[in-house]
């Protein structure tokens, strides 16, 4: 028997998430897998931040969602502008119970009650330079592609999906 297991512990839940962020966040991708997005939760990124949901559209492009479970959790973080440097567009998430006028305008709007999520704003687009557009995708290839293989080692069965 191995001294080091090869499946780590979920890097998808490591004690940081409330369970209103949970929610938030199951809607959020469910909306997203509706719309033929692929989806990412926890996605570690070039800046050393860790992005909460981290969507990849048909074209190619590459959205940010921030989930924010309440008024606490919005005021108590200030790091979310870095994320624009890693997205063609920015959205914060959250569910009924936090107020949507904290949030800035210049930034998309998801609300979500758990089941599913409804985009209130748009986000508006602010193209990455193909550099970095390229590193972004093959980052979400490489940690999607691991964390695949990680639940194969494991035993867990996942669907097939066609995203196409």
């Amino acid at each position: 028997m191995p001294l080091v297991s090869p499946v780590r512990s979920s890097p998808l839940v490591d004690g940081r998430q409330s369970e209103n962020a949970m929610l938030v966040r199951r809607g959020a991708q469910r909306l997203f897998l509706e719309m033929g997005l692929a989806v990412v939760p926890e996605l570690p990124l070039a800046s050393g931040r860790r992005a909460d949901l981290v969507a990849l559209t048909r074209s190619g492009e590459i959205w940010i969602v921030e989930i924010k479970s309440s008024i606490e959790d919005w005021k108590a973080d200030r790091k979310w502008p870095i994320y624009r440097d890693h997205c063609d567009r920015l959205f914060f998430a959250t569910h009924p119970g936090v107020p949507a006028d904290i949030f800035p305008a210049d930034c998309g709007f998801i609300l979500s009650d758990g089941y599913g999520a409804e985009i209130i704003r748009d986000a508006p687009e602010h193209r990455l330079a193909g550099a970095t557009r390229k590193a972004m995708t093959l980052r979400f290839a490489r940690v999607s592609a691991a964390r695949m293989t990680l639940a194969e080692l494991s035993g867990i069965d996942l669907p097939d999906t066609d995203m196409e």
